[in-house]
Order: C-alpha cells, then structure tokens, then sequence
C-alpha cells in the first residue's frame, strides 16, 4: 500500500469510529488549570481584576479577585467544565448566611461538586461575605467592614469570569437560606446577567416585619453587624429596593425554582444524619433551631410563589412535608433544581 493510500485509508477509519463512537471523544486540556492563569486578563471598569489563581486538582481551582468596590480580594472557589473544549455556562453558586467564611460551604457540607463535575458548566462560589446578604450597604459597619457585593457580583465580576475563564456568558444563580433572598435581589438588580434562579429556604421579604426580623436575626443577632448600615432605618425606601417579594415582576422571563422543608424532622434528622455523626447535641439543634427557621422561610416562600402565581410569572415551586433547615435537604435542593437550572444554562 502506497503512504497515500494508507494515510487515506487511516482518515478513513478515523472518521467511521468518530461517527460509530462519538462519546469517546478526548476533552481538549484546560488552559486555566494548566497554566494556572486566566486566559486573559481582564479589567473591569473600575479596576478589578484577576490576582492569582491556585488550582487544586484537575477540574477544581481557587480564584483570586480584586474588588475595587471593596478595595478587597476574594476568594472564589471554581469548578470547571469536564471539557473545555467550547465555551461553557455559569452558575454562581453561593453560600449561606456566612458566606463560606464559617466552614458552612458547599464544598465542605455536600457532594455538590461530584454532582456537578460531568455538567459541563463552571461553578463560581464566593468564599467571602459574611452576613452580608451579598448586597451593596450604604455605609461601611465597625464589625463587617465594607460591603459592595450587588457590585461585586453583577458588576465587577462576570467581565473577569467570562475573559479569564473562557465562559459563554450564559449565567444562572442558586443560593441557600439568606442567600435565597440574595440569588432573587441580584437578577433584579441586573436585569440580563442570569437566565435562571433557583432560591432553596429562603426568605424573598424584606421589607415588611418578618421578613425584616428575618434580615436583622442573621445579619444583628448571628454576625454582630448593624442593618442600618445596609439599608438604613426600617423605613428606608432601601428595604422596598431590595425586596424580591415587592419587585417579583422583573424576575418576569428567568427560569426559577423555589423549593423549601416544612421543618419537621425528616430522612437527614438523624442520628447517622449528615453532619450530625451521631451527637445527640448537634440533632437537637438542627431539629430545634433548623425546624423553627425551616418553618419561617416556609411561610415566605409559600407567599413568593403565591405572588408569582398572581402576575402569571412561571416558576417551579417544591414544598417538602418535612425537613429542616440543614443542608442534607440543600444537597437534594440543588439535585431536583437542576433541570430548571441546565435548561436556562442551554446544557
């Protein structure tokens, strides 16, 4: 056989084996975790930008950004794509009221990662901003310093995400407990960023007495910070603003989940329960305590998909008849979300 015959006939079967077994395709190698460096480097308008990535293993890395809103860097753990190949979504995935500064995160608490590793989108989980609510205060307070993360978030950060990662620039969000009000505030804050929602036991009030005492418990009673400084006096129109509850019609056209327990126990209040590892101490206060805020955020999200159904604003709702506030149930939120999230997402 003549070298052209055979280079013709090796193209050939190439080819036949690439039609007949096309899942068996190499992922192209990541550039972000191979060099250890952004694609790029971006800039955003106000000079935030990319500091130093580390990276972890091979799909998992530790990114680094500068706020200019903050004058702050910031941690954002990222799960990448198991091909790189093309350009792939987003989804911001946050954590609760600490902000992944208490050990409280999704890495640590669940499999969230293996669940998502084979998606084939990136995950940006913030490690930073404590008691926050992952929104923008008026004014800086003496124990949580400076919080600029409505900026942070819609503003500054996705020009860096999309450069530096090599993203599609689809975007969707979900978040836990105060960050279910957070991933609800920040589409309304954007309109345009996200395509898709999902809020698992949250609060979507603000402005009104529950969900303001709701507010003050996480950010006045757990984190020692001032909700003046946030949004000002109860009266301040601020808490209206920043009220998804108030402004559900401009969630109008995202793909939204909403699901909550009831608080009553249930499969993960056990003894051999996540988390729990058999302390009768620690049950006790997930029973207690997670039922009593499970419960709360309950009566609010069952108002938030009430007021959804009045404007006709599509949006799939799961009420689970037990379950606490804890984050066995966070786990299955983001499991049984996942449909709505991929549609939005386009995977």
């Amino acid at each position: 056989m003549t070298r052209t015959a055979a280079r013709t006939a090796l193209l050939v079967v190439s080819a036949l084996l690439a039609a007949v077994f096309p899942a068996l395709g190499t992922a192209a190698a990541d550039p972000v975790l191979d060099r250890a460096e952004p694609l790029a480097s971006p800039v955003s308008a106000n000079g935030s930008h990319i500091t130093r990535i580390e990276v972890r293993d091979e799909q998992s890395l530790v990114l680094y950004a500068y706020s200019g809103a903050m004058d702050r860097e910031i941690p954002l753990e990222i799960l990448r794509p198991g091909d790189t190949g093309v350009p792939r979504p987003t989804l911001y995935l946050l954590n609760g009221a600490g902000g992944g500064e208490d050990g409280a995160t999704w890495s640590a608490r669940t499999d969230a990662a293996s669940f998502l590793a084979d998606k084939n989108v990136n995950v940006v989980t913030p490690m930073a901003g404590k008691w926050s609510y992952y929104t923008d205060w008026q004014r800086p307070d003496p124990v949580l310093g400076v919080n600029k993360w409505t900026t942070f978030l819609t503003e500054e950060l996705p020009p860096l995400i999309d450069a530096g990662l090599g993203t599609n620039g689809v975007n969707a969000i979900a978040g836990l407990s105060s960050s279910g009000t957070s991933v609800l505030q920040l589409p309304i804050a954007k309109p345009g960023l996200y395509r898709g929602v999902a809020a698992y036991s949250g609060c979507a009030q603000t402005s009104d007495p529950v969900g303001q005492a709701y507010v003050n418990l996480a950010v006045e009673t757990w984190g020692g910070g001032n909700t003046e400084n946030m949004w000002g006096p109860p009266t301040d129109p601020a808490w209206v603003e920043n009220d998804p509850y108030v402004n559900a019609e401009k969630l109008r056209g995202l793909a939204l989940y909403l699901s909550n327990g009831s608080g009553l126990p249930g499969r993960y209040d056990t003894l051999d329960g996540p988390d729990i590892d058999g302390d009768v101490g620690t049950l006790a206060n997930q029973v207690v305590v997670g039922g009593i805020i499970e419960a709360a955020t309950n009566g609010c999200t069952h108002n938030m998909a009430r007021r959804l159904g009045e404007l006709n604003i599509p949006a799939t709702v799961v009420f689970r008849d037990t379950g606490t506030h804890s984050w066995g149930y966070w786990r299955d939120d983001l499991e049984n979300s996942w449909p709505v999230l991929a549609g939005a997402l386009g995977v």
